[in-house]
């Protein structure tokens, strides 16, 4: 097989987590006077760095992020995390994966101490062998500092061998960056396009044909 490393992003690949992610981030837009009705407007933050988003999508100073991002926490780390649902065939394919040899890891964006939680109670932890996520403090936040926290961690040395599968733009970046293999699943929250653009190898329409992408 060409690759022996799968690294998975977390939301929007493995589990969908609209209902957590949008709620939490009403409820913070709330403090400053921001009123959100309609959550798939708040789609957006599924993905990037939080603090990224709220400047970028609602014009936040860099101080108004850290606070809002302080909000969201405060449901998000007790309710809002287990808002979510794995997608249908993750577990199946993580599976074979495992049994055919592969090592997995998750490399989100998202607080690895959350992450680790999510993974848990949805029974998926027990088939990856790291999880590389973000500090709390906000450390380690961006797609290619995930990634080469995870290459330095594992020991590997050989890249050729590391396959990057994320729904947003931000993994294949971050994968670019790191000068691994990507690919841009469309069961999430970016589009065709968007993966395209930003250079993915490949493109999985559904898990069927990623697994063909995988295994090959």
């Amino acid at each position: 097989m060409k690759y022996s490393d799968i690294f998975f992003d977390l939301d929007g690949t493995l589990t969908d987590p609209f209902e957590g992610i949008t709620r939490s981030v009403q409820i913070s837009l709330e403090h400053f006077g921001i009123e959100v009705r309609d959550r798939n407007e708040l789609k957006c933050f599924i993905g990037p760095p939080l603090w990224e988003s709220y400047m970028k999508y609602y014009s936040l100073t860099k101080e108004e992020a850290q606070e809002a991002v302080r909000r969201y926490r405060e449901y998000f780390s007790v309710t809002g995390l287990f808002e979510n649902e794995v997608y249908d065939g993750i577990k199946e394919l993580l599976s074979e994966l495992k049994n055919n040899g592969l090592r997995l890891s998750v490399a989100t964006s998202k607080p690895a101490v959350f992450s680790k939680r999510i993974l848990e109670r949805f029974g998926l932890f027990e088939y990856f062998d790291f999880l590389s996520g973000s500090e709390l403090s906000g450390e380690r936040v961006k797609k290619d500092e995930v990634i080469e926290y995870a290459i330095k961690n594992l020991g590997i040395e050989d890249r050729a061998g590391i396959l990057m599968i994320g729904d947003r733009h931000h993994d294949i970046d971050g994968a670019k960056k790191c000068s691994v293999d990507s690919v841009g699943v469309l069961w999430g929250y970016g589009t065709k396009k968007e993966l395209c653009d930003a250079g993915a190898d490949y493109i999985a329409g559904d898990i069927s044909f990623l697994k063909e992408i995988i295994l090959q």
